[in-house]
């Protein structure tokens, strides 16, 4: 075997495959463009989903990767197995309808035991295969040579995810010895496919050939796949003989790095302090490829899991004695192992750890929260003389405040008292329960349309030079089918020749009509899409007879156009203002340009203020306002790469690429259509800005007409102000504006202080009033104030003349009720509590209410029960 780094083994793969005639699929962002069935990309395929369900054909049917992907189904077993990760990567090969069985058993066995390539011993590999697959086993025997015991046969090889794409699969274990072995010889999950860690998997091959149809039934694909993944961590952990995933150099270095934060605690010490050495080291992966892809830390969805990931990792952190924060100093070193392959982490390095370290200080302020929380609920427990903390208690202070469970553990155990772990597990399964129902449950990839992918005739986008054109209309499919002609109705038609732009990149498909030579409208075009081959496929309206094969006029709908084009380049002048504004970060997370408007989704660590939302309407007016030419060129990838383009979040591009620049200040890559010179565009205008997820904001805008219609519209509201406040001028409204809210200050004061006036003068009268029960000294009285603010200033009042020993308040306003109750030292020492005599009365007054011995209040809905709150406030005084 040959002695090979994560970065060669990697390079390896691709290179095998490369030279079988696939094409290198970049590893795509962790986070799914398009794709809502996903929380995050979790395998080599996720990413490929668009050519498995035929919606695009591959320009090469042969595909292979390297795919970063992230799973947090069960976070928990991180660092306690030897290869459990909640990011990994995931190497595989694919073919969309090209080869099958035969080449991806040769391929796999050649790429495996080639001495040009791993240069495994054959006699430590070992298969399993689906029983019912005789093909995959007879290759395995006759055209491989395997022997019949290192073919196994297995039940469960069969991929199927209830839905859609589905087939047999054969996986291949390495047989790393019997000093691996954890199971007795004659134990029954001894063997290759079993729960050991002698027999490790390291690829499975799935022969996708059938479609599971929702009746249960199974019908054979139009096209057969191959989807493969083989575990890179795994891979690397057999070639650098490392007894688990963590002792390679994927995770090493990571590992060193933070026994050198603690100080304290070596790797190798202790299995326990391992466990949290493997968890910084895998956590903090995932942190800093999920955060450069554009996820930021949250309270949902992708950024929960996130704020999860970096708390556990900041716990196990305490675990080997480090106090402050530190993930984000291990940022660099994350970046460094993966450099060769994903340099975006090291691109990015500052603003990652900008997150992590902003993250990390917000939780130990947590910590230091969620303690003074903690100690009130074990005060609590401890004044009601029980001897142990509620997995109810425990719930909450972890859901609510993010409080860590073990911690609540640690420190409820120092207090003397037992934890209910059982009621806390309840209390989680409960919500995973809830978060199952709301979770849009992951699809599976759909079925390839074979009516779509089968048409291979030209068809050619003309649109960016001219809004009509004349060509033959080449294909007509109506009710699912390829038709000659059609009447009426819905349809879809592909031209030779199309100025309709199809809907993608955000900006909005074109309409339009369709002429005849006669000049009738036969149809009206009110979408268009690509079809898998890339022609444009056009929705319509069937109006008249129209024929295959027939000439017709094509009409996009100008103004509507127009309107289009203004916003498209106006989004490109507002992202190069982003940029220049919050910071090279803040990249597109999605837009959509249409007639009326622009949306523009980036991700942004932070709000974004007034200020900054002022700055970029400016920038991008100034540039509209200096007539820049907008350039468009057609060019390769790495040409455009050198002009400075810039490329989209998550966007893939083709070997060649359009170029939208804008006098050489924004540059991008982009397939819309745009206006010559930014003056067309004449005025730009965001009319809101808004948080719409984790890490993402979201711009609102308008350019031209609706942007001149905005600003009438504003300017009417601002004439009927000044119309209000009396002003003969609009440019006078703020300042007179400003006037009358001086003058309501004014009165305000005047109010309250005539409030308090009354409130003195009422206390005069209210304080003369005392009862004596019992030894105790009370005044009950219902008084004429405003709220609950003036009822405390009466009770200030009282306890600084000493004039009872409990004093209870009650007033009515608006068919509101308000009380007070207020208790001296002397009473509290007789076990007279302000708090207990509230929750005593309230209900009366239809309300409830609690607080301090001393000090409590409540409110209610039913003034009639004033009078009998205040006689039973007498009444419970005389029982104690």
């Amino acid at each position: 075997m040959k002695q090979l780094s994560s970065a060669e083994v990697r390079k390896l793969f691709l290179d095998f495959f490369q030279s079988k005639g696939h094409s290198i699929e970049p590893s795509a962002s962790l986070v799914p463009v398009n794709d809502p069935t996903l929380l995050w990309i979790n395998s080599g395929v996720a990413t490929l989903k668009k050519y498995f369900d035929g919606s695009v054909v591959p320009e090469n049917p042969r595909i292979t990767n390297a795919q970063k992907s992230i799973r947090t189904n069960d976070i928990e077993n991180v660092g306690k197995t030897a290869r459990h990760h909640t990011m990994f990567e995931m190497l595989g090969n694919f073919s969309i309808g090209d080869y099958f069985k035969n080449e991806a058993i040769h391929w796999a066995w050649e790429f495996l035991t080639g001495a040009e390539w791993m240069a495994f011993d054959p006699e430590k590999l070992y298969v399993t295969v689906y029983p019912k697959d005789t093909e995959a086993k007879r290759i395995w025997a006759e055209e491989i040579g395997l022997t019949p015991e290192h073919i196994v046969e297995i039940e469960d090889n069969f991929w199927d995810i209830g839905a859609g794409p589905c087939g047999p699969d054969s996986e291949i274990f390495y047989d790393r010895g019997e000093a691996f072995n954890d199971v007795a010889e004659d134990d029954p999950e001894n063997y290759p496919g079993g729960e050991n860690e002698r027999y490790l998997e390291i690829w499975n091959l799935v022969f996708s050939e059938f479609n599971h149809q929702p009746d249960g039934s199974y019908e054979p694909l139009p096209h057969k796949n191959i989807d493969t993944g083989m575990g890179l961590e795994r891979m690397v952990s057999i070639v650098q003989n490392a007894p688990t995933n963590f002792e390679t150099d994927l995770f090493m270095p990571i590992i060193e790095a933070v026994a050198q934060l603690s100080g304290k605690v070596a790797y190798g010490d202790s299995k326990t302090t391992d466990i949290s050495f493997k968890v910084i080291a895998d956590h903090i992966r995932a942190l800093s490829f999920a955060i450069g892809d554009g996820a930021l830390p949250s309270n949902e969805g992708r950024g929960y899991v996130l704020r999860r990931l970096l708390r556990r990792a900041v716990m196990h952190g305490k675990k080997l004695g480090i106090d402050a924060a530190f993930l984000y100093k291990l940022v660099p070193i994350v970046g460094g192992i993966m450099e060769s392959y994903y340099p975006e982490v090291l691109a990015q390095q500052a603003f990652i750890e900008k997150v992590v370290r902003s993250e990390e200080e917000r939780f130990h302020e947590t910590i230091n929260e969620g303690l003074a929380i903690l100690n009130d609920v074990i005060a609590a427990v401890k004044a009601a003389d029980q001897d142990t903390l509620q997995g109810a208690d425990i719930f909450k202070l972890y859901d609510t405040y993010g409080f860590p469970v073990e911690l609540t553990e640690e420190v409820a155990e120092d207090e003397g008292l037992k934890v209910d772990h059982a009621g806390f597990e309840a209390e989680m399964e409960a919500q995973r329960t809830r978060a199952r129902s709301a979770r849009q449950t992951e699809l599976s990839m759909g079925v390839q349309s074979a009516l779509l992918t089968d048409i291979k005739i030209d068809s050619r986008f003309v649109g960016y030079d001219t809004q009509e054109v004349k060509s033959s209309l080449r294909v007509l499919i109506q009710e699912e089918a390829l038709q000659d002609t059609a009447n009426e109705g819905e349809a879809q038609l592909i031209f030779a020749e199309t100025p309709f732009y199809a809907e993608m990149g955000g900006q909005v498909a074109d309409t339009g009509t369709i002429v005849d030579e006669t000049g009738q409208i036969v149809a009206e075009v009110t979408d268009v899409k690509k079809a898998p081959n890339g022609q444009f496929l056009h929705t319509v309206t069937i109006l008249a007879p129209i024929t295959v094969d027939t000439v017709y006029f094509l009409q996009v709908d100008q103004h509507r156009r127009n309107k289009i084009i203004k916003n498209h380049t106006a989004t490109h002048l507002l992202h190069k203002a982003l940029k220049e504004v919050l910071g090279n970060h803040a990249n597109q997370a999605g837009s959509l340009v249409a007639p009326g408007h622009l949306r523009f989704d980036f991700s942004h660590f932070g709000q974004v203020t007034a200020d900054e939302l002022s700055q970029m309407e400016q920038i991008v007016n100034e540039k509209i306002w200096a007539a820049l030419p907008v350039v468009t060129i057609e060019t390769d990838i790495d040409t455009a790469k050198g002009m400075g383009a810039m490329a989209l979040f998550g966007e893939k591009y083709g070997h060649d690429v359009r170029v939208v620049n804008v006098a050489d200040w924004s540059i991008e890559l982009c397939g819309g259509t745009h206006v010559v010179n930014t003056e067309d565009i004449g005025i730009f205008k965001i009319i809101s800005e808004s948080g719409i997820g984790a890490g993402v904001r979201r711009i609102e805008a308008v350019t031209s007409e609706e942007a001149y219609r905005l600003l009438q519209d504003e300017e009417a509201q601002l004439k009927a102000v000044a119309s209000i406040v009396k002003s003969a001028q609009i440019k006078e409204v703020v300042a007179k504006t400003e006037q009358l809210h001086m003058q309501l200050r004014e009165l305000q004061k005047e109010n309250e202080a005539l409030a308090s006036k009354l409130a003195n003068q009422q206390a005069g009268d209210v304080f003369k009033e005392v009862e004596e029960i019992n030894g105790v000294r009370v005044i009950t009285a219902k008084v004429n104030v405003k709220d609950m603010n003036q009822l405390r200033q009466l009770a200030d009042q009282w306890k600084q003349k000493d004039y009872s020993d409990v004093l209870v308040l009650a007033t009515a306003n608006d068919g509101k009720v308000n009380l007070l109750a207020a208790v001296n030292a002397a009473a509290n020492a007789k076990g007279i509590k302000a708090g207990d005599l509230i929750k005593t009365i309230a209900p009366i007054v239809g309300g409830g209410g609690g607080g301090r011995p001393d000090m409590a209040q409540a409110g209610g809905k039913n003034p009639e029960g004033i009078a009998e709150a205040l006689t039973k406030t007498k009444e419970w005084l005389a029982e104690k």
